[in-house]
């Protein structure tokens, strides 16, 4: 389990590395300040969530089933959260009107809130 929370968490990051640059570089003379704004919050909580990962495979507190369930809603978190902000950020260069995919934004959001809960619940639970 370890290997492939450090395996994803990497993977994460490397992607919001090439889409910060890419939207930093490239996006900036196409979309909006408050389009690309919403663009680099998609990158921001990608990175924080490969971290997050990355940091998941070290606590040795945590049971497997604990740090499964937290990499399942990390994954299922940032393809929603930050992969729906990317594609409804971009429509201008698709030509493709995302927008009926805007609700899993939300959702994407509450599924990595939940992951942190469960970090914290864990370890509270762990303590007492």
């Amino acid at each position: 389990m370890n290997k492939k929370l450090i395996s994803t968490g990497a993977i994460f990051g490397m992607i919001a590395i090439i889409l910060g640059a890419f939207g930093a570089h490239a996006l900036k003379k196409i979309l909006s300040i408050e389009a690309l704004s919403s663009f680099e919050t998609g990158v921001k909580y990608q990175m924080y969530h490969a971290l997050f990962l990355i940091l998941i495979a070290t606590v040795k507190e945590l049971s497997e089933k604990a740090k499964n369930t937290i990499y399942n809603l990390v994954v299922l978190g940032v393809v929603f959260f930050s992969g729906s902000i990317y594609l409804l950020t971009t429509k201008n260069i698709t030509a493709i009107d995302f927008k009926p995919i805007g609700m899993i934004t939300p959702i994407g959001g509450l599924l990595l809130i939940v992951a942190w809960g469960v970090l914290f619940y864990t370890i509270a639970k762990k303590n007492s």
